[in-house]
């Protein structure tokens, strides 16, 4: 199997060559966000490391990994060649994603440079692999994000450390992936253990009630003597990036005009929306198949807490919903029609999703749960809350690093379904590749996410 793999691999990297070759003969001039990072990454490359774009927001790890590239292995510094520092990336992340998977699944580490079937196809996410292929911070940012927590659940907390680093390097929100990385390492060693376990309660996700969270919570002190030890690097990262804030004054660097925190909460409900829309063939292909999923979640909704919790949604969402200007005004990417043509329809149409959010929540929920301890479970999804919360723009990319994560924690998709959920990616990214190279407008420009 591993050698079938490795000519996938091989087949996957290759292909992803040609169409960073499509990208640069099709596509010959910065686009989008481009105009901001490749000028910066010029910059570096001639050593002019004091020069800063004020526009740019984000840390420099692009554009010091072109340079790497550059200074190593003789990488000119030209369009082509940076976006080809993303694609490299992109060869990295089946290798990553494997041992996530093998982690969440059980399994032991399969040879080097031979990635499972399953990891393959998540590499062809859309949005990684559309953005793969420009000069952008998604791909590297996920795949320093996902090694930080491959090697924590390898117990190698330095290294795990560093990459936290490292991470944070590409974008700021990545500190939180890195308590992300120590927590779920921790949680699940003491699963395995069962050390620490008299004291801390954590039952299995699928059994447990509001009164297990309250007794969870109230017994985590009692596990600290148990989790601690393997803090410190996480320590050093988080007093690193406390000490950025503070020199910085504030978490973005730049123009911070256009990237005010805000308090987003329906930017929850269109991640759980998104994360479902592309990644259902995951959530129906278990064991059981679509009937047993659409089953469990008809009857967690057939309670008077589904009642509670959509008035408690329909407030948020009246409360808390953002018209960002980009979103209103940007009509190269698809969220500008989306928004106009569906929630902007009616003012009851936000609404109307509120029973589809609630049932995508649950369809997740049963399906990450069930080979979980309730703590396992619920560390992602509170974590999602300070990554995605204060960001009041509705851009995909944001959705990345959690959607990965989450999708990673489902452990038994039938061999079918992974067949499926390629397809699925496959047809996604012909039609929006399709779309940004060949369907440009006249006067708007190229579609893209």
């Amino acid at each position: 199997m591993s050698s079938d793999t490795r000519i996938l691999y091989l087949v996957y990297c290759g292909f992803a060559v040609a169409v960073l070759k499509e990208f640069n003969a099709v596509v010959t001039e910065p686009y989008m966000d481009e105009p901001f990072h490749v000028p910066q990454a010029l910059t570096y490359c001639r050593g002019e490391w004091s020069t800063w774009d004020p526009k740019i927001t984000t840390p420099p790890g692009l554009y010091m990994l072109s340079v790497l590239l550059h200074r190593i292995f003789m990488f000119k510094c030209n369009l082509a060649l940076l976006r080809f520092t993303t694609t490299l990336t992109l060869f990295v992340l089946p290798l990553v994603l494997t041992r996530l998977l093998a982690f969440h699944q059980r399994r032991h580490f399969p040879p080097k440079l031979a990635p499972s079937m399953e990891a393959l196809v998540l590499s062809t996410f859309p949005i990684a692999w559309f953005f793969g292929f420009l000069y952008y911070t998604e791909v590297p940012s996920l795949v320093s994000v996902l090694g930080t927590v491959v090697a924590a659940t390898q117990n190698r907390h330095w290294l795990a450390g560093l990459l936290g680093i490292v991470s944070c390097l590409f974008r700021q929100n990545n500190v939180i992936w890195v308590l992300y990385a120590y927590a779920a390492s921790q949680l699940m060693r003491l699963q395995i253990q069962k050390r620490g376990y008299a004291e801390l309660h954590d039952p299995l996700a699928l059994g447990a009630g509001p009164g297990d969270l309250l007794r969870s919570i109230m017994s985590a002190p009692k596990a600290l003597p148990e989790l601690l030890p393997a803090f410190a690097p996480y320590a050093v990262v988080l007093a690193l990036f406390g000490g950025f804030v503070i020199w910085n004054g504030g978490i973005v660097l730049g123009d911070k005009s256009n990237h005010v925190p805000s308090f987003h909460v329906p930017q929850l409900y269109y991640f759980i929306a998104f994360a479902t829309m592309i990644g259902w063939p995951a959530v129906l292909c278990g064991e059981g198949g679509p009937l047993k999923v659409a089953t469990e979640v008809i009857s967690r909704m057939r309670t008077l807490l589904t009642a509670i919790i959509s008035i408690f949604m329909g407030i948020t969402i009246q409360r808390f919903t953002i018209h960002h200007p980009f979103l209103l005004s940007d009509n190269r990417h698809y969220t500008f029609y989306i928004w106009r043509r569906v929630f902007m329809l009616h003012a009851a149409v936000p609404y109307l999703f509120i029973p589809g959010y609630q049932a995508c929540a649950w369809a997740w929920w049963i399906r990450v749960a069930r080979d979980q301890s309730l703590l396992q479970t619920l560390v992602l999804p509170v974590l999602i809350l300070p990554t995605l919360l204060p960001t009041p723009l509705l851009e995909p990319r944001y959705f990345l690093v959690p959607y990965m994560l989450l999708r990673a924690q489902i452990v038994d998709v039938q061999p079918y379904g992974i067949f499926v959920e390629g397809l699925w990616y496959t047809a996604v990214n012909m039609a929006t590749t399709y779309v940004f190279l060949y369907k440009e407008r006249v006067g708007v420009g190229r579609f893209m996410w």
